[in-house]
């Protein structure tokens, strides 16, 4: 009894037949790379405008780890960052499965990989930018604003109520507290040491910069970022892929479900939600799309 060839070209004419009808991405040897964009701000950003969450994307990426005849997932990363927990989840989220599957994790940074963006970013075996692609920006940032002496000049008495001495720390119609911004100091500098060990934990001996370069919370164009090791080369995804898997590679994208129920809880748009809850919920929407946009542009976008 002979055996049967792996190569299709030496397969009974019946069988090619066969294989025509089966998916490209199924059939045996095909290159296949699924992809998945992670996109937006990270986080709840206001109510009405949802950002980048481990709930929201965990099973988009669990979907591209387990496709059949993958030989890497790409991840495709246009973001400026946000929430350092949900971004170092959705870090650790990938390099779980990355190792349960034994996948190489390829990144593609688009426009920007800042702040908790590019904490995803490296989440990646390999990093690689657009030459005018922005990435850095390690570090930690909060901020508010005093209205004290506005409320005092309308007319408006403040009135508080608290059990526990710092329980309104930091509370924009008083007056600041230097102890309140000493305490939230304290704060940023153990979540910015967490996210430093985390850069460097996953980058390793490839950064090339000093800390006091690299973890500034400046941020760098694409060839600076290669050269400090923030990335490992300019480079897009489909010529990387093609360059890396052959001509032939598959490189589908796995997008989040859609449909009748996902469009009814928790993927209505801001419009849907401003009528359902009337005018109220405008000027919410508005505060929060001029704070996307503030957030953005900070990177020249």
């Amino acid at each position: 009894m002979t055996e049967t060839s792996n190569d299709p070209r030496k397969w009974p004419a019946p069988i090619e037949k066969i294989m025509e009808w089966i998916p490209a991405r199924l059939r045996r040897g095909t290159a296949v790379v699924p992809v998945v964009r992670l996109s937006g701000l990270i986080g709840a950003v206001t109510p009405l405008r949802p950002g980048m969450s481990l709930a929201g994307v965990a099973r988009t990426l669990e979907r591209a780890f387990a496709m059949k005849n993958a030989k890497a997932v790409a991840l495709v990363i246009n973001s400026p960052g946000g929430s350092p927990v949900q971004s170092r989840q959705i870090y650790l989220r990938i390099r779980q499965l990355a190792a349960e599957k034994q996948l190489p994790v390829l990144v593609f940074v688009e426009d920007v990989a800042a702040s908790g963006g590019y904490m995803i970013a490296c989440a990646g075996d390999e990093i690689f930018c657009d030459p005018s692609s922005i990435l850095g920006s390690i570090g930690v940032v909060g901020g508010s604003f005093g209205f004290q002496e506005l409320i005092s000049k309308i007319g408006v008495e403040r009135r508080l109520y608290t059990a526990g001495a710092h329980k309104a720390m930091l509370d924009p119609f008083l007056p600041e507290n230097p102890d309140d911004v000493a305490r939230v100091k304290a704060l940023q500098r153990e979540i910015h040491a967490i996210f430093i060990a985390l850069v460097k934990g996953s980058r390793g001996a490839r950064l090339k910069g000093a800390d006091d370069v690299l973890f500034t919370g400046e941020y760098w164009a694409g060839e600076s970022s290669v050269s400090l090791g923030l990335a490992d080369a300019i480079g897009d995804l489909r010529s990387t892929l093609r360059a890396r898997y052959g001509d032939k590679v598959l490189t589908p994208v796995v997008a989040p479900a859609t449909g009748m129920l996902s469009g009814l809880f928790g993927r209505r748009s801001a419009g849907t939600l401003a009528s359902l809850e009337g005018i109220s919920g405008l000027p919410e929407e508005l505060i929060s799309a001029l704070e996307s946009r503030a957030i953005w542009a900070k990177f020249g976008f």
